[in-house]
């Protein structure tokens, strides 16, 4: 496994797990990475430090890491789950959606949806909180 630190086209940076250097290069070729904050497909690597540690705590760290990456991946699906079942899927109409909400004190609608980053901002702005959830893939 290795880790790389990724920057989107809009600065954004993020850490992702690959299981080779190669890995990388062969999902950007495939258009399959995105920023994990935009959804921009112009990601690229950026410098790094890498992590040396003996090779008997690598593979304890390294199985630690598997389990518990394993787990959230699971502790993940399951919220995604429990999203799509008790949630309005509003998609792109999310900002305005949420704001009708928002507004409507005697609404007890649940959404969720994609906002742009200066939605979020603005929406920041009107004192509306949202929370951002890593959408993981059920097939992945």
């Amino acid at each position: 496994m290795i880790k790389y630190n990724l920057k989107c086209e809009n600065k954004h940076e993020f850490e992702s797990w690959f299981s080779e250097s190669k890995e990388f290069d062969r999902l950007k070729n495939k258009n399959l990475i995105e920023c994990i904050f935009c959804h921009s497909k112009k990601v690229e690597k950026s410098i790094m430090a890498p992590s040396v540690t003996s090779s008997k705590l690598h593979n304890k760290q390294k199985q630690i890491s598997n389990l518990e990456i394993k787990n959230f991946k699971k502790d993940l699906l399951k919220l995604r789950k429990f999203v799509e079942k008790n949630f309005e899927f509003v998609e792109r109409n999310f900002a305005n959606k949420v704001r009708e909400v928002y507004y409507d004190k005697n609404s007890k609608k649940n959404i969720y949806g994609n906002a742009t980053t200066e939605e979020k901002e603005e929406l920041k702005e009107e004192g509306i909180d949202l929370v951002n959830i890593p959408w993981v893939d059920k097939d992945n």
